[in-house]
């Protein structure tokens, strides 16, 4: 079972080579050792150098605040803080970059704060960006804990060096939780603005697609038989005449390219957006896609209402592409189409008993399609084995009409 959520949060690299029986991206560290292993070196370097970066960042802090709120009366106070939780920011991701080197801390980086809009905006969102105020609390806390870290290290490493990989492991969880706890990113609404941003993109490129598509379209099919079409009837008014016989003949065969140039503008705004769909609803629209499918094709629409115009659209155009893959790809004899609601969710179901082995992989039409769910908070579920069936789920938020 494949499932693809897109944009559920920032890109991830690929995997990296363990170091140890440690990967860099993993959130739990291997067992301790009782000798300094390339791991426990790693947690001592990170405990060892609290306090320098611990005094830095309270030093910054300190200097940022009561500059800050001492000049907040006159004209450059709060610019001024802003400016230094502007900093803040910038302090927080070299401790981020410190903790995933050193401690293996699997952390994701804040998104951006927005830009432009003048100076005043830029310093109201710099003063209400609690990334950087949990930087600065981040900083008051660090540097007594980085002093006292120091001293336990400094103490253990002379009279209980046998015990200082399991002090270090000890520290170093405690420093991976602080890291957590005040460096991470707010995780709900850093994974909704991650998945908007990354649907938006998405949105953008298949707005842009279906456009070329529809140019191309246009350009190779109707608009040439249109030209055609003006030219043949051009020479059989020369023709009228002089040629009567030919220029009927003429006119015929024009009107056979009207006829064509049609057939392709009605085919061109069935694939935009299809009358039945917008006159009947997904019952209607998908039983006539159902007929043009090569494979007999059972539809069952269960709704007791239409859901808004983007979901039914996206909902036809779902089962349109799975039902044109089947017709190329699947070699089936058979095909269940199902679509029902369960509460705030739209579910479509298409079952058909091909030889399977459909993959989201390799930029495949299904990829294309879990980009496209994905970028309103859908869901694609694929599970293809190879000698079939295959069963392909889609999710879709209901929204109510109008």
């Amino acid at each position: 079972m494949t499932v693809s959520k897109i944009a559920s949060g920032a890109a991830k690299g690929p995997a990296s080579a363990p170091v140890d029986g440690y990967a860099p991206g993993e959130d739990a560290p291997p067992p301790v050792r009782h000798v300094l292993d390339r791991r426990t070196f790693r947690e001592l370097s990170f405990l060892l150098l609290d306090l320098p970066a611990g005094l830095l960042g309270f030093v910054y802090a300190v200097v940022t605040l009561s500059v800050g709120a001492g000049l907040s009366v006159t004209v450059v106070g709060l610019p001024l803080l802003a400016g230094g939780l502007a900093g803040a920011r910038l302090l927080g991701r070299l401790e981020r970059g410190r903790a995933r080197a050193l401690l293996g801390v699997r952390i994701e980086e804040p998104s951006p704060l927005p830009g432009g809009g003048g100076l005043l905006p830029w310093v109201w969102r710099r003063l209400k960006d609690p990334v950087a105020w949990r930087t600065v609390l981040y900083a008051f806390v660090r540097l007594p804990w980085a002093v006292a870290v120091f001293a336990v290290m400094l103490t253990s490493s002379l009279v209980l060096f046998p015990l200082v990989p399991y002090l270090a492991r000890g520290l170093a969880n405690a420093d991976r939780a602080m890291v957590r706890g005040l460096l991470s990113p707010s995780d709900e609404l850093e994974r909704r603005i991650a998945e908007l941003e990354s649907g938006r993109g998405v949105v953008v490129d298949s707005a842009a697609a279906d456009l070329r598509r529809i140019e191309r379209d246009l350009h190779d099919g109707a608009q040439a038989r249109l030209v055609a079409l003006a030219m043949g009837l051009g020479l059989a008014k020369e023709k009228l005449l002089e040629d009567p016989d030919a220029a009927a003949a003429m006119v015929d065969e024009a009107h056979g390219e009207v006829k064509l140039a049609l057939k392709e503008l009605r085919d061109l705004a069935r694939g935009i957006h299809p009358a039945v769909l917008t006159d009947r609803g997904l019952d209607a629209a998908l039983s006539s896609l159902a007929s043009r499918c090569t494979a007999p094709v059972a539809v069952t629409v269960d709704l007791s209402s239409r859901p808004a115009q983007a979901i039914e659209g996206i909902a036809y155009f779902t089962v349109s592409e799975l039902l044109q893959n089947v017709s190329k790809h699947a070699g089936a004899s058979r095909v269940t189409v199902d679509v029902w609601r369960a509460d705030r969710r739209l579910l479509i179901q298409v079952v058909d008993d091909g030889r399977g082995g459909a993959r989201l992989e390799g930029g495949t039409g299904m990829a294309g399609l879990a980009e496209r769910l994905g970028a309103v908070d859908g869901l694609f579920a694929l599970d293809s084995p190879v000698g079939g069936p295959t069963t392909v789920t889609a999710e879709l938020p209901w929204r109510e009409r109008g």
